[in-house]
């Protein structure tokens, strides 16, 4: 039977990617191989007692293996909102929301947050998922900075934050993966105090790759520093080195 036209075209395409060296394929690790590659920094994937605590909790106290449904449909439970208040005195902020994936959690911060008048300034590195949010947003003044470069970022957080009936929305990241360095929080929201005399900045910090592995008890650098009540918005994941989740 002959291919169709689309079976056609899409193995052209995998034929391009394969002579670009550009085809990924999926593929599992053996038992007892050594781990290098993936989010799970602290082997909570694989350990015993987290295995066995989350057994436990499993049997005892949730009633469901799955939600049945969106949260705002049927697919609420106490327990949810239980975890979000936990997590939320875990990292000493007020409140605690629970999405399906970081992912998920930027796109919701920068798709929605920020209205059509409103700016948001973000690290030239920032995270994909932060750009999939902005492209849904419908804030039409984006403006990236250079990595890590705080002067820069007052220069332009100077401009664009002297409209008081805008909201600046500031994007950086902790930990940056790429790079394996770190952003100078305590300079920035120093200058946000020193700039921004509307307090119309508010600063988005994306934990993903600090979560478990800074401050105490692995509450992130913004707990590590001291910082809880001068960043409105914080993003942790269980996709890294919880383990509880695959996440890029």
């Amino acid at each position: 039977m002959a291919s169709s036209p689309l079976e056609q075209r899409l193995s052209r395409l995998l034929e391009k990617r394969k002579a670009q060296s550009r085809l990924r394929t999926l593929k599992s690790s053996p038992p007892g191989s050594v781990d290098f590659s993936s989010n799970d920094f602290l082997s909570l994937s694989t350990n015993t007692e987290y295995r066995n605590d989350y057994l436990s909790l499993l049997s005892k106290e949730l009633g469901s293996l799955g939600s049945t449904g969106s949260r705002l449909l049927d697919g609420n439970s106490g327990y949810a909102e239980s975890l979000e208040k936990e997590i939320a005195a875990f990292h000493g902020a007020e409140n605690g929301l629970l999405t399906n994936s970081g992912f998920d959690a930027n796109v919701s911060i920068f798709g929605f947050l920020p209205s059509a008048e409103d700016v948001v300034l973000y690290d030239e590195l920032i995270h994909a998922s932060v750009h999939d949010g902005m492209k849904q947003s419908k804030c039409k003044i984006q403006v990236p900075f250079r990595h890590n470069d705080v002067s820069h970022m007052a220069e332009i957080l100077r401009e664009v934050s002297l409209n008081s009936r805008a909201s600046v929305f500031l994007a950086v990241e902790s930990v940056y993966s790429m790079d394996g360095d770190v952003a100078p929080l305590t300079e920035i929201v120093n200058l946000i105090d020193e700039i921004c005399p509307h307090k119309n900045v508010y600063l988005v910090v994306d934990e993903a790759h600090a979560t478990g592995c800074y401050g105490p008890n692995g509450s992130g650098r913004v707990c590590e520093l001291g910082l809880e009540n001068r960043v409105p918005i914080r993003l942790h994941t269980f996709g890294k080195a919880l383990g509880a989740s695959g996440g890029k």
